[in-house]
């Protein structure tokens, strides 16, 4: 009897290390390229918001279309600080009591301001020179990227370590920086 449960326990560790096994490594793998391909191109599509100053439908689809390929769902946040100045006087009637300060601030503009321009309710063509979101050099610029659904070797490793790892992002990229450039 007991010859018969060790030939059992010997074939399914034999199923785990020839099948279970390398399958969890491969996804493994696929999720390393997601992570490679989703970092590349959210620095890529920062990095040509920051140097033109701009986004564009054009650019914002092709940077989506380049995301998705790896065949994972991403939440898409993007932000812009849009930079004001504004002088200090005693008082605001009074041009001449101006106290040789100026008060820097930031004005937030997120995703759903951003996507109202780029993408507005009108049938205008992505080329047209309104559905651009201009920024100002000096401003800053930032897209964060989550998945939404549990990698595959997120699952696999679930159910190799007989775990649940909850709803937390395995693909997760912040990336942003001042606007360099107004090219519009």
């Amino acid at each position: 009897m007991s010859s018969a449960v060790s030939k059992f326990v010997a074939v399914l560790l034999a199923v785990a290390l020839m099948f279970v096994y390398p399958a969890s490594e491969a996804y493994q793998r696929q999720d390393d390229l997601s992570r490679i391909i989703v970092y590349n191109a959210v620095t890529q599509f920062v990095d040509a918001v920051r140097n033109k100053g701009y986004v564009t439908p054009v650019m914002y689809q092709d940077f989506l279309i380049e995301i998705q390929a790896t065949g994972n769902e991403f939440d898409v946040q993007m932000e812009h600080m849009h930079k004001t100045y504004t002088p200090v006087y005693t008082d605001a009637a009074d041009p001449y009591s101006f106290q040789n300060e100026i008060n820097v601030s930031y004005l937030g503009y997120y995703t759903a301001d951003i996507m109202s321009v780029i993408y507005p309710d009108n049938t205008r063509p992505k080329d047209d020179e309104s559905r651009k979101y201009k920024l100002n050099a000096g401003d800053f610029f930032k897209v964060t990227v989550k998945n939404l659904n549990r990698t595959a070797g997120t699952m696999m490793l679930d159910f190799i370590s007989g775990s649940l790892s909850g709803e937390a992002p395995v693909l997760a990229y912040p990336y942003g920086g001042m606007v360099l450039n107004e090219d519009y």
